[in-house]
């Protein structure tokens, strides 16, 4: 069953053939004040659709996690990262999801410590 999720405003879309079986939470600054609860999955496993005048990116600290967020109404839907051996992973906000995702088993990243 695909997993798909939305900014609010539908301007940014995504569609995953994965079921999520787990969750994250990171601590770093960006990640706690959106609240995001992600799902990492590998790159060509997502589509991802984007209005190019809502669509935005934002990087901060080392530039290496791009962020992508809705200039119209707010909502951060993904990010991607490509890891150093080159695979490419995005991770999806399961908060913008049709997920139920409270049952997931659920970890923590401490992203402030990097």
């Amino acid at each position: 069953m695909p997993v798909t999720g939305s900014c609010h405003c539908g301007a940014l879309h995504y569609t995953c053939d994965v079921d999520p079986t787990q969750a994250m939470t990171c601590t770093c600054s960006i990640c706690r004040r959106k609240g995001s609860v992600l799902h990492f999955v590998d790159g060509p496993q997502v589509r991802l659709t984007a209005d190019p005048q809502a669509h935005g990116i934002y990087h901060f600290h080392k530039h290496i996690i791009a962020h992508h967020f809705c200039k119209t109404c707010g909502i951060a839907s993904w990010s991607m990262v490509t890891l150093p051996e080159g695979t490419e992973k995005i991770a999806l906000n399961l908060r913008a999801s049709d997920v139920p995702f409270a049952h997931l088993p659920t970890s923590r990243f401490d992203g402030a410590a990097i």
